[in-house]
C-alpha cells in the first residue's frame, strides 16, 4: 500500500527518474521507512523534504540499518524483528519483494558496481551476498558471531562486516571468503571508511574509545578515547572539514561530539547537544547543507 496523492498517477515520482532524482528520494524515503525522528542540530539548516510513504504491511518488530542502491533505484530495510530484509522501490512507491529465511537481520550495504547487495545477521552470525537483479543468494559465509554493520570499499572491491567480540572481517564478495581480519578491543559499532584515504573509524562502546584502522597494514594503529560520555554506538564522517562525527547515548545532553581527523584526532572534541533527543540511534552528516542528523532510538 503506498500512502501517496501521487501514486495513481504510476507512482509518486514517476517523472522523475534520472539518477540524481532516485538518489535524493531514496534518502528522503530512507527516513521515512524507518520511522525516523530527524533533528537539524546546526542552526538553520534544511531537512529532508519528504515526498511520500511506503507503508511496511505485516512487518512487525525492530528496524535496523538500511541501504541505498542509487544505480538500481532500491531501498533495503533490515527488518531485524521481522527476520525479513525489505526491498523497496522508491520511484514508483512500493515494495519489491521481501526476502525472507534471515536470523536477525542487522548490517547491510549495497555494491552497485558489482550488481550485488550484502546481509549481515546478528542470530545466526551469517553474512549473505544477494543479486540485485533477481536477489539470488550468490555467496553465504558463517562463523561471524553477531554480524553487525557492513560497509562496502569500492575501491578495494571488499566488504568490511563488524562482529563479535571485537574484530572487522574483510570479505570478498566475487569469491566469497573472508581475506583477512583486524581485531579490536570490543564489538564494534558504526564504523566509517576514508574515500580520500586508508583509515577506518569504528566506534568501540565498550572499551569506550574509537579504534583507528589502516587497511594498508591491516591493523589498529591508534585509539581515540572518549572521555565526554559513554556508549558511543553512531558515527557519521565529515571528510571535507575533517571531522568524526560520534553519537553517545550516556549523558543525552552530550549525545553528538566530533574531533578532527585530520592528523591523530586529539585536536579537538566538542559537546553539541541533541535538542529532544534522549538516545541517539543512527547519526548521518549531509555535506551538501552541512548538517548533522540524528535519528532517535
Amino acid at each position: 500500500m503506498v500512502r501517496n496523492r501521487e501514486a495513481a498517477a504510476g507512482g509518486p515520482f514517476a517523472n522523475e527518474r534520472s539518477e540524481e532524482a532516485v538518489r535524493r528520494r531514496l534518502i528522503g524515503f530512507a527516513f521515512v521507512v524507518i520511522l525516523s525522528r530527524v533533528a537539524a542540530v546546526m542552526a538553520d539548516a534544511p531537512l529532508p523534504e519528504v515526498k511520500g510513504v511506503i507503508a511496511l504491511d505485516g512487518v512487525e518488530g525492530r528496524i535496523d540499518h538500511f541501504a541505498v542502491d542509487e544505480k538500481a533505484g532500491r531501498l533495503y530495510v533490515a527488518a531485524l524483528g521481522n527476520h525479513t530484509v525489505e526491498v523497496l522501490d522508491p520511484v514508483a512507491g512500493k515494495r519489491v519483494t521481501t526476502l525472507k529465511g534471515l536470523e536477525e537481520p542487522q548490517g547491510i550495504a549495497a555494491m552497485p558496481d558489482l550488481g550485488r547487495f550484502a546481509v549481515a545477521s546478528g542470530s545466526d552470525g551469517k553474512v549473505r551476498i544477494y543479486d540485485a537483479a533477481d536477489f539470488s543468494v550468490k555467496a553465504e559465509l558463517g562463523d561471524l558471531d553477531d554480524a553487525d554493520n557492513v560497509r562496502y570499499d569500492a575501491r578495494a572491491k571488499e566488504i568490511v562486516v563488524g562482529y563479535g567480540r571485537g574484530a572487522l572481517a574483510f570479505i570478498d564478495p566475487a569469491k566469497g571468503r573472508v581475506v583477512r581480519e583486524v581485531k579490536l578491543a570490543g564489538h564494534p559499532e558504526s564504523f566509517q571508511l576514508e574515500k580520500d584515504g586508508a583509515r577506518i573509524f569504528v566506534n568501540v562502546p565498550s572499551a569506550g574509545h574509537v579504534a583507528v584502522v589502516d587497511r594498508g597494514k591491516g591493523a589498529v594503529v591508534a585509539t581515540w578515547p572518549i572521555r565526554e560520555a559513554k556508549g558511543n554506538f553512531p558515527m557519521a564522517l565529515d571528510e571535507t572539514h575533517h571531522r568524526l562525527l560520534i553519537g553517545c547515548r550516556n549523558p543525552a545532553e552530550k549525545t553528538l561530539h566530533y574531533r578532527e581527523h585530520r592528523e591523530h584526532g586529539t585536536q579537538r572534541a566538542q559537546a553539541i547537544p541533541p535538542d529532544g533527543l534522549s538516545s541517539v540511534n543512527r547519526l548521518r552528516y549531509r555535506d551538501t547543507a552541512q548538517v548533522i542528523q540524528p535519528r532517535a532510538a
